[in-house]
Order: structure tokens, then sequence, then C-alpha cells
């Protein structure tokens, strides 16, 4: 980190006396010419804006602290604007013996007033009159609004008497706020005075609970927009929850409660302790370094950290790479450890404000809403009453008596329902030094966490509690490691620690039955799992291997054995909890890249899970995982991959130990097969051909009214020329289900993605089945450039696709490339580091080739085409995505129909299919000039 600079003399900076000589000298220079003065005034004012703000920008960038650059750009452009009011007032339009009415005041409201701002930021302006608008202001505010704009500002503004100041300030909390952070710049100096004391008198007094009201309203609206999880991992440092903003908000609140001369007053207020204090200038202070580093290196006010960003905002924050951490995954994680303590502090600050307003005022306000005052109820454990519908204590005394009482509070809150009260939660967050080895290991507390974790009423918001209040982490440390932790890369929506809260409570509402539509199979089998306990430890613990040695899933096993030996477990739930954190991607990976009509698939996995709990347990975690990465990763085509898979291994499990699980799995398909191919002959006799054609698998991945229909799709293909294709949209896979039936041939899967590719879909799944006469089935499932079914708003797009299907199945050319596009800019910020593997053990007769690199249209084409290039046939293709990030698995076969086994063979394919993909990565446009790509991670 570079060392902090002292700070700067704004006189060093913009000399405001030499700024004015300058001007007056241009004036003279240009005497009778109101246009060449103008020219000149705005170029020197210029030259002072440009040259201050590239000083506070190389300040900043050698270690300036944040709100010193805010201040520094903030009194820059004071000077600037109070010399340009001058140089309107004694130049331009001179009023040498100003009446009453001609007075006139300039202050600078909203954020501006505060006397911070970042480089590109909005500046607002008041023009204050005390009468209605006479010829010689509106041409002194007129020539000073072009002027600013041709300075390049973006002006707010607004002239006003005091009256009207006052009138629409009881109208509007918004006009109400910025005259509360009103600072004169220049002036009638008894002007602003007046306004700040009719504003107190006449607005202020008496409207204290209304106003925060007000302001805590608007802060969760604006938060509902930004985003309500202050761990978002593209965060808004402006409006985001535990932002700028709400930083501001508590300003505004203390400051309207108890009126200051200066902004920087608040925190002498006896309502801030010095541990609070030191909280708020700290968050300021990284908030603001980060928002002016944002503004300096886009150009403009961006307010967001997009991906492509962080790791630029990283390296100029100073931040470097340690050991395994990346230097950007670093900057992020005290990004979200800042958003962290800024709600903490929300929440004490919160506490004292409802204290003191019933103190002052003893018919008061529950929680500055209409009603009494909250009453107190006694609860049967000693030190702990309601208060109000939330849960409070007697005091910190309670936690220094037990620190058991820590982990208490949170279970007593969740099992009647209850929020915690500000004043316990700043009580636990002062107290935390408590909770020691001892106390982790004390059975009291244990058995509290574990009753809460596993058998809670809403165990993600309590958990969440705990996770804000810092017990958490502090009781388990091994999830302490992994707290504001972001993943770098577009897969994750949320830091690592409130997607685990998120998957926990994802198992927590299907044991409930919440969840039935979305996951019947997982929500079905809840009540079979024996041990509901390893279950949750698991999913609370299962990616506190992030960032360890040997990598997230042994790290994780580490991680897990550690807690749960020191939560007092038996050995054999430690050794489970452990293999379910080892393994929890592994169901995830069988089932979407790899075939789940193949006996050997289904077999492998069989001997890694070993028994039918395991198999139960790894299903529900695998499901809340992915469901709880973010919005539109979990969908109907991923449960049903996963019902799949589950089936033909229970059908395993029940063939009984010992027995020969592929055979299991075959034995089940053919039982599958027989009813499947009687039920539909007995519908559709003419079916007969195709039945028998079929392999057994094929009849296990789909209803039966589908069979139906495929077999009524080949005997068309084999009537108009060889080819027919369907599609319809499925929205419960959140996808376009298109069927070809065509006769089979080298490179045919290739050029029907193709197809697909050049019409602007994008294949998220694909199944492909092969006759014993020839006849192939392609089954994909598209989704348009948004993440859309294909054709779920335009029908004729999906059939114009259906028919490219058709012409591409009979060897047509369809006289146009894939499209290519424009990468959308969150892709671009990464380096993907493209990877081949070729698999011979996977499967007992096809090879399994999987490639991995940045996603793009035509991707899958391209790596189908190299394959048939390569003279290998594709049996199975299994698409999947992370994010940036395409995984694409096919099982291919020799001309021979046998494995690709040959030494130079399976280099040469290997070599070609990494070359595809380099290719892809080198063409990737940038996000945006001059930033660099950082490394994506490729943690899940």
């Amino acid at each position: 980190m570079p060392r902090r600079l002292r700070p700067t003399r704004l006189e060093h900076v913009v000399d405001g006396h030499a700024l004015r000589a300058r001007l007056s000298a241009a004036a003279l220079d240009a005497i009778g010419n109101e246009a060449e003065q103008r020219a000149r005034a705005i170029d020197i004012l210029k030259q002072a804006l440009f040259r201050g703000r590239m000083i506070a920008k190389e300040r900043l960038e050698n270690g300036a602290s944040g709100v010193e650059t805010a201040r520094l750009i903030s009194g820059v452009t004071d000077e600037v604007i109070t010399a340009l009011y001058d140089f309107t007032t004694v130049h331009v339009f001179r009023a040498r013996n100003p009446t009453e009415g001609e007075r006139l005041c300039l202050l600078a409201v909203g954020g501006y007033g505060r006397g911070t701002l970042a480089p590109f930021s909005d500046i607002d302006l008041l023009f204050l009159r005390p009468y209605k608008q006479t010829p010689h202001a509106e041409s002194v505010i007129e020539f000073m609004l072009y002027a600013l704009w041709d300075l390049g500002f973006k002006v707010g503004h607004a002239s006003r008497t005091i009256e009207e100041c006052v009138r629409l300030s009881k109208e509007d909390f918004t006009i109400r706020t910025s005259i509360l952070e009103a600072r004169r710049l220049t002036g009638d100096e008894r002007l602003a005075n007046d306004l700040k004391k009719r504003f107190r008198d006449d607005v202020m007094k008496g409207t204290g609970a209304q106003f925060v009201a007000a302001k805590l309203k608007e802060r969760d609206d604006r938060q509902a927009r930004a985003g309500t999880s202050r761990y978002m991992v593209e965060p808004n440092v402006k409006e985001g929850k535990g932002g700028l903003r709400d930083l501001h908000t508590l300003m505004w609140i203390a400051e309207y409660l108890h009126p200051v001369d200066r902004p920087e007053d608040v925190f002498k207020l006896e309502v801030f302790s010095s541990r609070e204090t030191k909280a708020f200038i700290r968050a300021f202070d990284f908030l603001h370094a980060v928002r002016a580093h944002l503004h300096f290196t886009t150009g403009r006010p961006e307010e967001r950290l997009t991906f492509d960003l962080q790791p630029e905002i990283a390296r100029r924050m100073g931040y470097g790479d340690r050991g395994d951490a990346p230097a950007v995954e670093r900057f992020m994680r005290r990004y979200f450890l800042i958003a962290k303590e800024v709600g903490a502090l929300t929440r004490a600050f919160s506490a004292k404000l409802e204290a003191e307003h019933f103190k002052n005022e003893p018919k008061g306000i529950s929680r500055f809403l209409p009603g009494g005052r909250p009453k107190r109820k006694a609860l049967d454990v000693e030190g702990f009453y309601e208060d109000g519908g939330r849960l409070n204590i007697d005091g910190p005394a309670v936690f220094e008596a037990d620190p058991v009482n820590l982990i208490r509070l949170f279970k007593i809150a969740d099992e009647r329902d209850l929020d915690l009260h500000p004043d316990a939660f700043t009580a636990v967050t002062r107290s935390l030094s408590l909770i020691t080895s001892k106390v982790r290991r004390a059975p009291e507390a244990c058995r509290a966490f574990l009753d809460l974790l596993a058998r809670g009423k809403r165990s993600y918001r309590t958990l969440t509690l705990m996770n804000d209040a810092g017990v958490l982490g502090r009781f388990i440390p091994e999830f302490g490691r992994v707290v504001a932790q972001m993943q770098f890369n577009m897969y994750h929506s949320y830091t690592v620690d409130e997607h685990t809260l998120r998957a926990v409570g994802v198992i927590g509402d299907m044991a409930a039955g919440r969840l039935v539509e979305d996951h019947p199979l997982a929500v079905s089998i809840m009540p079979l799992i024996e041990d509901r306990e390893a279950l949750f430890l698991a999913m609370l613990l299962h990616d506190t291997g992030k960032g360890g040695v040997g990598g997230q899933e042994k790290a994780g096993a580490r991680a897990a054995r550690s807690a749960c030996e020191r939560l007092g477990l038996e050995r054999v739930k430690v050794e489970l909890v452990a293999w379910l954190v080892e393994n929890h991607l592994v169901m995830s990976d069988f089932a979407q890249k790899r075939d789940v009509s193949d006996p050997g698939t289904v077999a492998a996995f069989a001997r890694i899970v070993e028994n039918p709990e395991r198999l139960r347990l790894l299903l529900v975690i695998t499901v809340a995982d992915i469901r709880a990465v973010g919005p539109g990763v979990w969908n109907g085509w991923k449960g049903q991959l996963l019902r799949e898979l589950y089936n033909a291994t229970e059908a395993v499990f029940r063939g009984g130990r010992g027995s020969d699980a592929a055979a299991n799995v075959l034995r089940h398909q053919e039982s599958l097969a027989e009813a499947a191919r009687a039920t539909l002959l007995e519908i559709d006799p003419a079916a007969k051909g195709w039945v028998s054609a079929m392999e057994n698998a094929y009849f296990s991945a789909f209803p039966q009214e589908e069979l139906f229909e495929h077999a009524a799709l080949a005997r068309r293909a084999a009537i108009q020329g060889g080819a027919a294709a369907e599609g319809r949209v499925q929205p419960n896979q959140n996808a376009a289900e298109i069927v070809v039936a065509a006769k089979d041939r080298r490179g045919l899967f290739a050029d029907l993605a193709m197809a697909i590719s050049a019409l602007g879909g994008n294949v998220v799944g694909a199944r492909v089945f092969t006759s014993r006469q020839g006849q192939a089935l392609d089954v994909f499932y598209v989704q348009d450039v948004t993440g859309a079914p294909f054709g779920c708003e335009n029908p004729r797009a999906l059939r114009r696709l259906a028919d490219a299907l058709e012409a591409a199945g009979k060897g047509e050319s369809l006289g146009v490339e894939p499209r290519r596009g424009s990468e959308p800019s969150r892709a671009a910020a990464f380096a993907i580091a493209p990877t081949v593997t070729i698999d011979n053990e996977a499967s007992n007769d096809a090879t399994v080739v999987e490639a991995s690199g940045r996603d793009r249209p035509g991707l899958l084409h391209a790596l189908a085409k190299t394959l048939a290039d390569n003279g290998l046939s594709i049996q199975s293709a299994h698409i999947d995505g992370y994010g940036e990030r395409a995984v694409d698995a096919f099982y291919v076969q020799t001309p021979e129909g046998g494995k690709l086994t040959e030494t130079r063979k399976v280099a040469g394919v290997k070599a070609d299919l990494l070359a595809a993909l380099e290719q892809n990565e080198a063409t990737a446009p940038a996000a945006r000039p001059g930033l660099k790509r950082a490394r994506a991670s490729v943690a899940r």
C-alpha cells in the first residue's frame, strides 16, 4: 500500500488571489469585447480546474486519503466558482450601488454542501435572493450557469427566496435535506445566516421523527433499487447497501436532530462514541478513495465497481497478489468488510437514536412511526426480554457473566421469531472478544448453535444476523476466513459467506416444504435424511476451503473436520461432514459434464457415493449450492439432469451391496425401456421400427409424450428428404427445446450448432442419440442473447431456427457465419486460461473430451467442427457454463467405433482444440480501453 501523504494546503494547489488577478487582467485587456472577456475567463478557470484535479489525482495515487482527496476537489471547485462569481459581478454585471432587492448569495447544497466531491460529481447550487427575481440577479445567474456548463460541470441549480426555501422544504424531504447541508460560497452573508435561522426554526424544529422516518424509508427504497444485499460482487459505491449514501443518511439524521455549523462537527456529538467515530472516518475514507479512483479511471461519474474496473482500482490502491490470493480479491474483500462495518454502524446509531428520543419524548414513537412506546416483556431466560417486538438484553453484563449468551441470544431470537434490538446488536459487536477457544468448545454453546443451524425456524435470517454482528465468524473461525471473500468471476453473484448463508436458507425452505414446485425430488427426500445436523453443517462449511492449500475440496474437508471436532461431534458424523464438503461438486460435475445415460458414468458416481444416505445428502446440497449462486443460475434443465442421475444411482443401490453397478444400471434402463416401448407401440403401432432401433438409455431420458413426438418426427424426416426439426419453449427449463431428426454423419452436430449460433441462439444443453439404423436424434436447449428461452417473445424466430436446423441436417449450406456479436463488457474483464482434457476411463466405449475456455457465440460449433475435422463422431455432448467460462464435454468415437487411444492422435486433437480456444481468447475485445484483464477465478 502507498504510504499516506500529509494533507496539502489549498492555496498550494489553487491560489485564489492569483486566480482573481488573472481574471481581472483578462477582463481589462479585452474591455469592451464581452465575448472575448468571457472566452479568456473560461480558459483561465479551465486551467485552474484541470490543474487542481490533476494534483488531486496524483496525490491520491501516491497515498493521499480518500476524504482529503474529496475535500481538495471540493476546495478547488469552490475557488473556481467563487472566482467566476467575482468576475461576473465585478467585470460583467457590476452593481455599483446594489439595492436591497439585488442582494444575492451563492450556496453549495446537497453533496457539494458537505465539502466533499468526487472528481466528476454533479454540483448543486442555490442562488439565494431576498425578494422576487431582479434583472440584475437573473443576468448574473444566467451568465454563471452557461460558464459552468462550458467548464464541464453538470450543475443542479435553483434560484429561490428564503420564504420559498422554507415552504418547499416543508413539502419535499429531498429539498429539505439539500438545504440542511447548505454551505455559503460567496455573496451576501446575511442572507445565508437568515436562511439557516429560518430553516432551523420553521422547518427542523419538532420534526425530527418525521425526518428520520422519511430518510429511513428513502434508504430502504434506494437499497431495493441498487440491490438489497451489501455483498453483491459488483457493488454501487455510492447508492448500494453499505455504501456512501448509508453513511450520509446517518449524518443527515444526526445533523437534523443535533444541528451543527459544519458537517465534520457531527462526529463531535455525544451520539457517536470514539470507536464509532473512528469506524465512520475509516469507512468514509476508504469509500471516498474508491469512488475517486473510479471517476479518474473512467473519466466520468462511474459509481459501480464493475468487474472490468476492480483489478485497476485494486492496483491504484496499492493491493498486490499475496500467495494464492489475487490483488483484486484482496481489495474486494476489504470493500465488503467496510460495507459490513457500515451496517453495524447503522444498527448502533439506530439504538442510540431511539433511546434518546424515548428519553426526550415520554410519549414518543416506535421506531419513528406512529404508535406507543415499546413495552418491555419479561422472558423466561434470565437477562433477556422482549422490547417492542425485538429481543433485548439487560446490558453487556449478560455476556460478561456467561459468554455462551452470545450464542443463546440468536437461538432465542429464532425460536420466538424476533429481530434483535439495536442495543443488543451493539452490545454483541462490542463483546466479540469474549468468544474464546473455551467458549467455542463449551457444550452448551455448541448445542445451542447446532439447534439453531439444523432446526431453526428462519435459519437464513438468524445466521445473517450472527454474521453481521461478527459472531458467526468468531464462533466458527473456518467460516470467518471466508467472510466478505469474493471470487473474481461472473458465475457468483455474492460473496462466499452470503452465498453460503443463502444455500443454508434454501435447505431450510426445502425442509419446510416451501420449494416443492422448483425442487420436487429434493423436497420429497428431506424427511428421509437421517442426519440433519450433518447436512446443515456441510452446507455451512462447504466453501471454507476456497483459497486454501491443496485446492478448495481438500482444504474444505480439513476445515470441516476441525470445526466439527471442536463442536464435539462423534467421529462418524465428523467424517460424513468432511466427505460431503470434499465432494460437494461431484454430483453437479457428473450430471452436467457427463452422460448420465451411460452405465459407466452412473457406476463411477455410485462408487464415490457408496450409500443411499450420502446420495440424498449430496443431492440436497447440490441443489441448494447451485440455486444460491445467483439469479438465473438454477433452471429446470439442471434439475432434470440431477434427477436422472439420482434415480439411476438409487437403482444401483437397490441392487444390493457388492453387485455390479454398471449391470444394475443396464437392468434399470432395460426395465424402463421395455415399459416405454410397450406403451409407445400401443399408442402408435407405426413406431415399431423406431422403437426397436433406439438404445435403452434413450427411453429413460424423456417422458412418454415426447417419445411419441420423436417417433413421429423421425418418420417425417424420412419422408421430407432426410431431416426434420420441431421447437417449443420449455419455461420450466428456461430454454427452447429443439429436436432434430436426421441421418447421422460426421460433422452433423457441428453443422447444427453453427445454424443455432448463426441465428443468435446460445446452446445451454444438448442430447445426442443415434439409432441402430443410423438415424440421429439431437435435442438442443437454446436461449437467446438475454438468457431467455429462444423465441419466447417471437414464435416466428423459433420456427426460423427449426427450419434452419432442418436445412443443416440435410447438409445444405446456410450461407451465414456464426454470430460473434459484441462481447458483454462484464465477460471481457477476465483473462481465461483455456484447458482441454481427454479421458478414456470415464466411459466404456467412448473417449470423453472436455474443453473449457471463454464463452462466446459459435464456440460450440468451433469445438464440434474441430472434432469432426479430426475424424471423430460425437456420441453425446454436455454443455455447461460458469459465467464467463464455458465447459463443454463430448463423448467421441473414432471412425472404427472405438476410443481415441493413439498417443499422437490424442495430442493432435488436444492441440487443435486448444488452438480454437486460444484464438477465441486472443480475439476477444477488451472491456474498456487502457484496462488490462485479470485472471478469472476458477473456484466454484
